[in-house]
């Protein structure tokens, strides 16, 4: 009986591990920058704006873009790519809420487009896909920015991106 409930006690031990691992595999992941879920707020008052740039103009030159095509097998994400290509004064005029300044320097939205960042963070697709279906609606780069502020985004399902 003894042999037995040691048994249970080290499977049940086991068994616990997994998650464990999984909890200081998301704190490590929140330390360093690199956690892209989607649990980020819109700014607060205690948190600032990330950056972006006031005008199209001052965020000339542009960064090159990846093209769409570099992402044929993942349509949603070379839609992304595409409308970048499309509207980047618009994304240049967006802060960024994944937080990528932090982490990679990025100066705004668009800078996120020039690498392979965007491809890996619903953050910044949901951000490109708001920028663009507003702009279509024919708001200006700084009433998409204040949907963006607001956490319009996080309404924005990257799963039916606007077309």
């Amino acid at each position: 009986m003894g042999r037995l409930i040691r048994l249970l006690s080290v499977i049940l031990l086991v068994m616990s591990l997994p998650p464990v691992a999984l909890v200081a595999s998301q704190q490590t992941s929140q330390r360093t920058g690199g956690d892209h879920s989607e649990a980020h707020p819109a700014t607060t008052p205690a948190q600032p704006t990330p950056p972006y740039h006031k005008s199209a103009k001052e965020a000339k030159p542009f960064p090159p873009l990846m093209p769409a095509t570099r992402f044929a097998d993942r349509p949603v994400v070379a839609w992304a790519y595409h409308i970048a290509g499309k509207i980047p004064g618009v994304l240049a005029q967006q802060p960024c809420y994944c937080h990528c300044d932090k982490v990679f320097g990025h100066g705004s939205l668009l800078d996120c487009f020039a690498s392979d960042h965007t491809a890996g963070c619903p953050i910044c697709l949901k951000e490109a896909f708001l920028a663009y279906q507003l702009n279509k609606q024919g708001k200006t780069p700084s009433e998409i920015r204040e949907g963006i502020i607001h956490g319009d985004w996080q309404k924005i399902d990257v799963n039916r991106p606007p077309r």
